[in-house]
Formats: C-alpha cells, structure tokens, sequence
C-alpha cells in the first residue's frame, strides 16, 4: 500500500521526535555518571593511649593498600592516596594526625572532573568511601 504525502509528513515527524529522543538519552546518561565531589572532612579517631600519628599512617596505609590504593607519606600529618585503575587516575590528599583524618580530592586523569562544579565521575566517590571504610576499620585496631 503506498504512503501518501500525509503519511510521509507524519512519519518523518515521528523519525525526528524518535531521534531527539535518543540524542537527549545519550546526552543525558553521560551526565548521569557525575556527582559532586565526595570529601571525608575531618572524620574523628579514637586510638588508645600512647599510640602516634605514625600509627595512623600505617593503618591508613594498610587500608590503601588493601584497596590498591598507593599510599605515600609527604610529610608527618599528610598523606597522599593514589589510585590508578585501567586509564583512570585519582590522587587524594591525607591530612592526619591521632584525633581525625580527612580524604580530600587532588587532581584525577580521565574522569571528567569539573573544577567550576565539583564534579566527577561517580565511580571516584565509591572509591573513596571503600577507602574511607578500610581506614576505620584499620584504625579499629589501634583501640585495643
């Protein structure tokens, strides 16, 4: 049966509805792969009597470690987390000491980091609370 003009119109209306439709899905499911930025601000810590900051840093060293994460010391209070999984990077800053610790963002390859919104790939903020996690339990043995 042929299609007349009519037909013709409204198909090709339809075809272009049914494309902007899945353009704007594309467009959008990209921006559904960032989130704000995840920082651990100043989380408490309590270990028992007379352990150190050097104490500290090795648990959260363990705890990197366990998790891939490259932990390195840069100076006494402050480490620095790298994690590097297939093309990704991400580099975080550890300040510590015996009373809290905080995991803070640095710098990050390959996963759309937005200075201007805070923003980035929402994989970057399960790494951190799986870090984040690993440090409190480690920490969990310097109380006994």
């Amino acid at each position: 049966m042929p299609i007349n003009d009519q037909q013709g119109v409204v198909m090709s209306g339809f075809f272009k509805i049914l494309v902007s439709v899945a353009l704007a899905s594309v467009v959008f499911s990209g921006c559904s792969r960032l989130a704000p930025v995840y920082d651990v601000s100043q989380s408490p810590i309590e270990i028992k009597k007379g352990k150190t900051s050097e104490d500290v840093y090795q648990a959260i060293k363990r705890a990197g470690v366990g998790l891939g994460w490259v932990i390195t010391k840069k100076r006494d209070g402050l480490a620095e987390g790298k994690l590097s999984l297939r093309k990704h990077l991400a580099v975080v800053e550890i300040p510590y000491s015996t009373s809290s610790y905080s995991i803070n963002y640095k710098s990050s390859v390959e996963l759309n980091y937005n200075d201007a919104k805070k923003t980035i790939h929402k994989n970057y903020n399960g790494w951190i609370s799986n870090l984040d996690n690993a440090i409190q339990v480690q920490l969990s043995t310097l109380v006994d």
